[in-house]
Formats: C-alpha cells, structure tokens, sequence
C-alpha cells in the first residue's frame, strides 16, 4: 500500500463519514479532518476525480463531494485510482518476454500474482461505508470508555 493509496482512503472515508454536510467539503476542512497535508491532498483528490469517485464544486462553498454511494465505491477502487493496477511488485508475467528463463522464476512470478490477486479481492470486499460504519463505531467506544 502506496501514502498515496492510504492518503486517499482517509479523504475518502472523510466524506462518507459526514454524509449530514449539505454540500460539498473543502480541500481544507477534509485536511484538517484527517490530517493530511492540503497540497497533496488536492492532488490526490484530483487523481480521483479523474476516475470518476468524487466531484468538484468551484467557488464560494466549493469543495468534493463523492460522485457515488459510499456502498458502492471499494477500497480496491480508491487505491486503484491513484497507484495504478494492485499488483506485487513489477516481475512481469511468467512465460512472456524470458521470464522463465532462471531457476524457480516461473513458480515465484505465478506466487506473486496469486498474492496481488487476494489483494485485490481484499480490497473490493471492504466499502466506503462498510468502513465508515465501523469508524464511527469506534468513535463511539472511545468516547463511551
């Protein structure tokens, strides 16, 4: 997992969190939110904006605000969104190009993808509000203890 991934997940998660806001939210009130820094923050927000998970407002009161229910938008998703395809590591695919060329190589390279492929499924198994759901129930026991 990339900062970049993570970055993304908390904003994020930041928005489906408070879902009461009219409106959308600022770059600055989901920084100070999450504590992430403005200026990557804004890039980041912009790399998901291009793949379609949240969107703009310009202006006075502008802001993002998720393009999609947060149940239908996964974790597999944000992180594809601002690191590319999830994979482990960048060993090519066995057979192609000479890849089996070196002892054990062709068992590893098919490991590895089997590994980036639970990843994946990991990560489409958890949604914005699946998540959302479960911080605001720790925020609840925090504050209860």
């Amino acid at each position: 997992m990339s900062t970049r991934g993570d970055y993304a997940s908390r904003a994020l998660l930041s928005l489906a969190m408070h879902p009461e806001h009219e409106g959308p939210t600022s770059v600055r009130d989901i920084a100070e939110r999450t504590g992430l820094p403005q200026p990557y923050l804004e890039q980041i927000l912009l790399a998901l904006k291009g793949a379609g998970l949240v969107r703009s407002k310009r202006g006075v009161g502008g802001g993002y605000v998720l393009a999609r229910d947060p149940g239908e938008i996964t974790l597999g998703q944000v992180v594809s969104a601002v690191d590319g395809p999830i994979v482990v590591g960048d060993f090519g695919e066995p057979h192609k190009d000479g890849a089996c060329e070196h002892e054990g190589q062709c068992v590893l390279l098919g490991i590895w993808a089997d590994v980036g492929e639970e990843m994946r499924r990991q990560l489409d198994s958890y949604t914005l509000a699946d998540i959302a759901t479960r911080a605001k129930r720790n925020a609840a026991a925090d504050t209860a203890g």
